[in-house]
């Protein structure tokens, strides 16, 4: 019985230390390694990003200055006309009629004056000659005067009629690109129709305006060099421009003041960016996006794939000093391909983060592996869409 004891004895012992070492083992097993990115100030190029409205440098309205039909169109919707290029033609006999009078009115008053100058003449010997009274010369250098002032009045009148006259033919004021024509060969246009005949864009130069709200242009103000707004605006690098397809374009603008005071019924204050439009590229009426660059001198940045949303709220795995998950709330903003966050509260410098981390504990022992920062931000410019 005694040996039958100690044999169960022993069985019992060797269950339990092969009880333990499969704790152990268990407990090993579920401490895995995951990649760590210990978290370092770096410089980085932000951006802010405003919707814009693309206006030409120079934006005409085609009107007529006379009533009458349209009778010819010499330029077809989009074409690029220069300075004084013929466009249009206004039919109106009315204005031929009245060059026709006018041309007969002068003629009768010509003749007028050629008649009382002779009086004149006439009078002048016989009152030389006292055979009649000098009045009567005095009359007739009045009516040669009156006469006179007849003729330039009718000569005004023809101006009159040649100026409106020259109105019926339309020419471009400026070089640029026309727009569209809303009206027909025939349709009766006059200078009071609410729609213009075209207008005339002179893209040379673009302007790209964008508004601010009270609350960005007091972020702008205080983050930005300057006693005055333009002193402000003066120390903006060159800024880009993002077209409607997401492309950037070739060339740099500058930032100038549109309005000087927010308007009461947006909140809003407007600027614009002044960029060159050499190929014409870019049409008035386009819409884009101003980004202003501004250097950071250390940005603490995450891959967005480091972070999960939980109840509206972003979080990340942090490691407590011990290697231990605990989850974190931040608050960051996207950069716009959507790789990075730029942290803005939550983290610190010197923090490690889990970069492969999924539905984690906390309170989870991990082995960290580190991560080469370089390796994760192989991208030199980041983007920010707040001011």
């Amino acid at each position: 019985m005694r040996g039958f004891h100690l044999a169960v004895f022993s069985f019992v012992l060797l269950a339990a230390c092969t009880s333990d070492k499969n704790k152990d083992n268990k407990k090993e097993n579920t401490t895995r390694p995951y990649q760590v990115l210990t978290l370092e100030p770096r410089p980085a190029i932000t951006y802010h990003d405003y919707p814009a409205t693309i206006q030409g440098q120079q934006v005409v309205e085609i009107r007529p200055m006379v009533d009458g039909y349209l009778e010819k169109i010499y330029v077809p919707e989009g074409a690029a006309v220069q300075k004084g290029q013929l466009l249009f033609q206004i039919s109106n006999p009315q204005y031929e009629q009245e060059v026709i009078t006018a041309k007969a009115a002068i003629k009768s008053a010509e003749a007028d004056v050629s008649a009382a100058q002779m009086n004149v003449e006439k009078t002048k010997p016989l009152v030389a000659q006292d055979i009649i009274s000098k009045y009567e010369l005095e009359s007739a250098q009045y009516t040669l005067k009156a006469k006179e002032a007849a003729l330039a009045q009718a000569k005004a009148t023809l101006a009159n009629a040649l100026t409106n006259i020259g109105y019926t033919t339309i020419r471009s004021p400026q070089s640029g690109v026309i727009g569209l024509i809303p009206y027909k060969i025939g349709a009766l246009v006059s200078s009071t129709t609410s729609s213009p005949l075209t207008t005339l864009s002179n893209n040379t130069n673009i302007y790209a305006y964008f508004s601010l709200n009270e609350k960005q242009l007091l972020n702008f103000s205080s983050r930005h060099p300057g006693a005055t707004m333009q002193e402000k605006l003066k120390s903006l690098p060159p800024v880009n421009l993002v077209l409607a397809d997401g492309t950037l374009y070739n060339q740099t603008g500058k930032v100038e003041p549109a309005s000087g005071s927010i308007t009461t019924a947006t909140g809003t204050i407007t600027f614009k960016a002044t960029f060159p439009n050499p190929g014409g590229i870019i049409q008035n009426g386009a819409s884009a996006t101003v980004r202003i660059p501004r250097n950071e001198a250390a940005a603490l940045m995450i891959p967005q794939s480091a972070s999960f949303e939980l109840q509206d709220k972003r979080l990340v795995y942090k490691l407590t000093a011990d290697n231990k998950i605990i989850s974190t709330a931040i608050v960051s903003t996207p950069t716009p391909d959507g790789q990075y966050l730029i942290v803005q509260s939550g983290l610190t410098k010197g923090d490690r983060i889990v970069l492969d981390g999924f539905n984690l504990k906390d309170g989870t022992q991990v082995i960290p592996r580190p991560v080469n920062a370089d390796s994760i931000y192989h991208l030199q410019d980041t983007t920010q869409n707040n001011p």
